[in-house]
């Protein structure tokens, strides 16, 4: 499966502007996040990630490929539901594989003609709004969706940047992530 992604900062009316798509609110959750990095290569160089996600119904391993084009954070995602997160996370560090990093956010998931827009409320970042779409068939096809409705949302911006780079690159002080217009 391919996940087609747009992120960018949300607005202070971002909540007004997704009402007046008319998408509809699915669900709020929180989600804690714990990445790993490979014992045999850097996922931040091979832009690779695998996570550990938990929230309220549940915990999913997830590994994510290389991103696939450079305007979007588009990218093979695999993921599977786990039973008990702590022992995956034991599994993992027994295999040698290094917590990196932890990211926390509160996540309001909207639908919106078969996307998902995610309002994010991340820890240490603030507010961000995600637009995805599955691009198991026509990935060029999802791939104008989600950037057509980031321009109904009348946003311009596309950060490339996971929200674990960008917490890496705040504590190093650096620019606020990769951005590109779209």
């Amino acid at each position: 499966m391919i996940e087609v992604e747009v992120k960018a900062r949300a607005p202070e009316d971002i909540v007004e502007r997704i009402a007046a798509l008319g998408a509809k609110l699915m669900v709020v959750e929180n989600h804690h996040d714990m990445y790993f990095n490979s014992p045999i290569r850097d996922f931040k160089k091979s832009d690779e990630a695998l996570r550990i996600r938990i929230k309220e119904d549940g915990a999913r391993l997830t590994y994510k490929g290389p991103k696939l084009d450079l305007s979007t954070k588009s990218r093979r995602e695999l993921t599977v539901k786990i039973d008990d997160h702590q022992q995956m996370k034991e599994i993992l560090l027994s295999l040698g594989y290094v917590l990196s990093a932890q990211v926390k956010k509160r996540r309001s998931k909207y639908t919106y003609q078969g996307a998902v827009l995610a309002l994010d409320e991340v820890e240490g970042l603030g507010r961000f709004i995600e637009v995805e779409a599955e691009g198991a068939g026509d990935y060029e096809c999802e791939r104008e969706k989600v950037l057509a409705i980031m321009g109904r949302l009348g946003l311009t911006e596309s950060i490339r940047s996971s929200y674990l780079e960008l917490l890496e690159e705040r504590e190093l002080g650096l620019a606020a992530g990769k951005r590109e217009k779209i």
